[in-house]
């Protein structure tokens, strides 16, 4: 279970450095549309997927949770692949929108934040 766990937040990280990654590449290239939006749209997938399968795993195994940070984490992570999602669709019609990728970008610059600066003890 240690390796899967292992893996998982491998690709939990992975997720969150192609938020931010492909936020700034988009930003540095002037760019609304194109390869680092889908980089970010897939992102924010991974991190909801990968951030669930975590959660369900540290709980089976009875582990203490913080379920406040998880709850909070849990919808910036919604709203990131949210504005992730309509960035996606609005370049797809070619009316992209450079504020809903910004938005994304940041709200995944959030959850990182939360995540390493959230006390994680499960009395907190």
């Amino acid at each position: 279970m240690e390796i899967l766990t292992n893996v998982l937040v491998l690709i939990h990280l992975i997720g969150m450095a192609a938020i931010v990654g492909g936020w700034i590449s988009l930003r540095v290239r002037g760019v609304e549309s194109g390869r680092g939006l889908s980089v970010v749209v897939w992102g924010a997938r991974f991190q909801i997927l990968t951030g669930l399968a975590l959660v369900g795993i540290h709980e089976s195994q009875k582990d203490p949770l913080n379920h406040a940070k998880i709850g909070v984490k849990l919808a910036i992570a919604l709203a990131c692949a949210a504005c992730a999602e309509m960035a996606a669709a609005r370049a797809r019609r070619g009316s992209g929108d450079s504020k809903l990728i910004d938005y994304a970008g940041v709200l995944g610059i959030l959850n990182t934040a939360v995540a390493a600066l959230w006390e994680t003890s499960a009395s907190s």
